[in-house]
């Protein structure tokens, strides 16, 4: 059982919104770097230019990010069973290699001009200053729309230039206040700068590939696990957490959780479990695809009568008026077990020791067990309605024997059929509500025995007790012949 809410059509609504900012991120990269480029020859500025160097860098990195993006979003394959997301962290990863390689590079030749060209020229010029306070606002721009764009869409790729030009606009705002503290006349205000711009660059680097290493070697998101097992906590049936595993695959998150269920729920309450617990997991986590697992236990609560079902059904064996005593070192349990009335003797019996030795084997081999087998018409029986004549017969039948037995009245709704098997008939009747059932139960049976014994041919008869003074019975019906109804 798969979570996932998120649909086709916001997929691809999300993949175009990554391919455009990707695109217009190229081009501002572009267009940015020519600037400094330009402001850099012309200032003669080292931090311009090592900046200029760093934007050329950028337009690689951008690029690489552009077709990361469109790559991570083709769908699984053949090949790529968990679908191709992780092309953006290696991406990310390449764009932090590169921005190190920068760090190392500006800072190198910052530190040289410091110890032997101390004497360099640095030209102030309005166009420099122009340069980088366009810059700044480019960069400030694109920051904040790629921080957006990426944290909506989960892209690693986007995610990691956007971190690229947070570095860009602190680079681009140290470069500014170089040039205003050497027109200023501070010695070696430009190299200074430099080494400011190539430490931010080298922790930008460094934070970025620490990030897509981790979602490379399936590094697990800080307090998804956790957030998962409080979600599978609050859904009923749950009785306990195996575990949780999640990995990143570019902007998806995949996962399994193994959850403990009752082993006596029915396979369609697990499935619809299963699917509650896939859909609470969808919506809390965007783009999130989990496999739901269960294990049956045995819960603390669960009662021997509850065991003894739960075996039975195991057998695919069908039982009733389960009995169970408690002696002093041991269990008996007692049982009806229903079988196919074609079957010999001594198939039925083997069928019932088989469920004996099962039990035996879940309570212990001192435990007493003795099974009741009883016909069970297997066969679905076409009915005809039964003449008027027989169902009067048997309505009359059921309302003198209801009179006898005291506690049951107002036999009403009777249907009578004619079957392969005999005449099967269904009846309503009403009881005292604060009756218990095992009494209403064993009056009713004593209803359908003597109507059994007074109408010849009756294969079988169901009652349907319900309370009196409830809105239940026909109103008003006062003989037998205004409470049977013909089909």
């Amino acid at each position: 059982m798969n979570a996932s809410l998120e649909s086709p059509a916001s997929s691809a609504a999300l993949a175009r919104l990554k391919r455009r900012a990707a695109a217009w991120s190229v081009v501002a990269t572009v267009l940015v770097t020519a600037l400094k480029l330009a402001a850099g020859l012309i200032s003669g500025s080292l931090a311009l230019l090592a900046d200029a160097v760093h934007g050329l860098l950028d337009i690689g990195a951008t690029t690489l990010t552009y077709f990361a993006v469109r790559h991570a979003d083709r769908p699984a394959d053949e090949g790529h069973h968990y679908g191709h997301g992780k092309i953006e962290a290696v991406a990310a990863l390449c764009e932090s290699t590169l921005l190190g390689l920068l760090a190392i590079a500006a800072f190198i030749e910052a530190l040289r001009r410091l110890f032997f060209d101390a004497h360099a020229i640095v030209s102030v010029s309005p166009f420099a200053f122009a340069a980088v306070g366009i810059s700044i606002c480019v960069d400030a721009a694109r920051w904040r729309t790629l921080h957006v764009i990426a944290k909506e869409t989960g892209s690693d790729a986007l995610a990691a230039d956007a971190l690229h030009f947070s570095s860009d606009l602190a680079s681009s705002l140290a470069i500014l206040a170089g040039l205003v503290a050497a027109g200023a006349g501070f010695a070696n205000a430009d190299a200074k700068a430099t080494l400011l711009v190539a430490v931010l660059i080298g922790f930008a680097a460094v934070r970025l590939a620490k990030r897509v290493i981790g979602v490379l070697i399936d590094a697990a998101p800080k307090g998804v696990a956790e957030h998962v097992r409080e979600i599978a906590l609050r859904v009923p049936g749950v009785l306990g957490i195996d575990g949780v595993r999640v990995r990143p695959a570019g902007s998806t998150l995949l996962g399994d959780v193994s959850v403990a269920v009752a082993r006596t729920l029915p396979l369609d309450r697990v499935g619809e479990l299963k699917a509650a617990l896939a859909g609470a997991i969808a919506s809390e986590l965007k783009r999130a695809e989990f496999t739901v697992a269960t294990r049956p236990v045995a819960p603390d609560d669960e009662s021997i009568l509850e065991r003894v079902m739960l075996i039975a059904a195991r057998e695919r064996t069908l039982v009733h008026h389960v009995t169970v005593q408690t002696l002093d070192d041991h269990l008996a349990i007692g049982f009806d077990i229903e079988v196919d009335r074609r079957l010999s003797l001594g198939d039925a019996h083997g069928r019932a020791s088989r469920l004996e030795t099962a039990l035996r084997e879940e309570f212990g081999p001192a435990t007493e067990v003795d099974a009741h087998i009883e016909p069970l018409e297997l066969r679905e029986l076409h009915g005809t309605p039964a003449d008027a004549a027989t169902s009067r017969c048997v309505a009359e039948a059921l309302t003198r024997a209801a009179a006898a037995e005291g506690k049951i009245s107002n036999i009403h709704n009777v249907r009578v059929r004619q079957t392969p098997a005999g005449l099967v008939a269904h009846f309503h009747c009403l009881a005292p509500p604060d009756t218990d059932v095992a009494s209403v139960h064993a009056a009713v049976d004593e209803i359908e025995q003597a109507t059994k014994r007074e109408v010849a041919g009756i294969a079988r008869l169901v009652g349907h007790a319900e309370p009196a003074g409830a809105g239940h019975g026909p109103q008003g019906a006062a003989d037998p012949s205004a409470t049977v109804s013909y089909p």
